[in-house]
């Protein structure tokens, strides 16, 4: 049995912990905060578990290792709703659609009556789309705190500071570690919770559009994640004026029963990139392993992330998405 160190506990720390901790190894986990909050961008994430969709803009791995994660969150932390998401556009953008389906794969092109069946709520509205039938998605809160609470029932709590003796430290700080890793950068994301009773959806909507396109991810009890943004920026904790007219102008288009929603959130923050928007496992040269670099697929790979992590520890063998410095090869 070795023993870890693990620094920080948004969702990629916690999926880490999960993976080392159901291998037999001692596990410590710490965060100056205690635990998941509005202080990461794991808090405000879609949770979107949609690997197809988004291989429409990301490189093959996010594919092949996305689609595994449906599975895992469902094992470790349950609450994942299997139904699919819907892809859409307004008239005026249907060349969007075409362009959308011409780039990923995994989909059935439907028309009015099918996407009716689907979504009532969006009966008359669209005449055509694209579903994604094994596509899903879930609460991130909820999840990472199912990834807590059991991480709890192991007798894995999290704490404020490191130990005397960490043993193996294993760094998921995301933009924190820009100290060990200068080549990360933050790629800002904007999100509005909303209530609205009067629209119901089932499943996640993304409403294409060629300058904002946004998506819809339902929560239950008329609660909805609205967002979209990607910006180059590492400015964190406030939504722009402008993010918040285009989400609700593009809501408001995909149903008007959106315009009489209630805004119980506004949240932004930054996402940890490398140059190349695919994760990195390695060493740092004070010895510490790293995993980083989820870039906008947060849930959707930090499970493939840290079983390859797992499997380096266990094995040796370094995995798919390791990096190596001029200086460590």
């Amino acid at each position: 049995m070795s023993g870890f160190t693990i620094l920080g506990a948004g969702v990629l720390g916690l999926c880490v912990a999960t993976e080392l901790a159901g291998r037999g190894h001692a596990v410590t986990l710490v965060d100056p905060a205690l635990g998941p909050g509005t202080q990461g961008c794991s808090w405000w994430a879609g949770g979107m578990l949609a690997p197809w969709c988004e291989f429409e803009n990301a490189e093959e791995p996010v594919l092949r290792h996305g689609q595994s994660a449906i599975g895992w969150w469902d094992r470790n932390a349950g609450g994942v709703t299997r139904k699919g998401t819907l892809v859409l556009a307004l008239g005026r953008d249907r060349a969007e659609l075409d362009r959308f389906a011409r780039r990923t794969h995994g989909y059935e092109e439907i028309g009015g009556n099918r996407l009716a069946g689907l979504e009532p709520d969006l009966a008359g509205r669209f005449d055509r789309g694209l579903f994604f039938a094994a596509e899903a998605h879930l609460d991130p809160r909820a999840a990472m705190a199912g990834l807590q609470s059991r991480l709890s029932e192991r007798g894995i709590a999290i704490a404020a500071e490191s130990p005397e003796d960490p043993g193996q430290i294993v760094d998921c700080r995301g933009l924190a570690a820009r100290d060990i890793l200068p080549d990360l950068r933050g790629v800002r994301g904007e999100m509005l919770v909303l209530r609205c009773p009067d629209v119901v959806l089932e499943r996640t909507v993304r409403l294409l559009h060629p300058r904002v396109p946004i998506y819809l991810v339902p929560r239950g009890d008329g609660i909805f994640m609205l967002g979209a943004t990607m910006i180059e920026s590492d400015r964190r904790g406030v939504v722009t004026a402008r993010s918040v007219l285009e989400l609700l102008s593009a809501a408001y288009a995909l149903h008007p029963g959106f315009g009489e929603a209630e805004i119980l959130e506004l949240g932004a923050d930054a996402r940890p990139a490398f140059p190349d928007n695919l994760p990195r496992i390695g060493r740092a040269a004070d010895g510490r392993l790293y995993a980083n670099g989820l870039y906008r697929h947060g849930y959707l790979l930090a499970p493939a992330v840290a079983m390859q992590l797992a499997d380096h520890v266990d094995t040796g063998d370094k995995p798919e998405f390791w990096h190596e410095t001029d200086d460590q090869r």
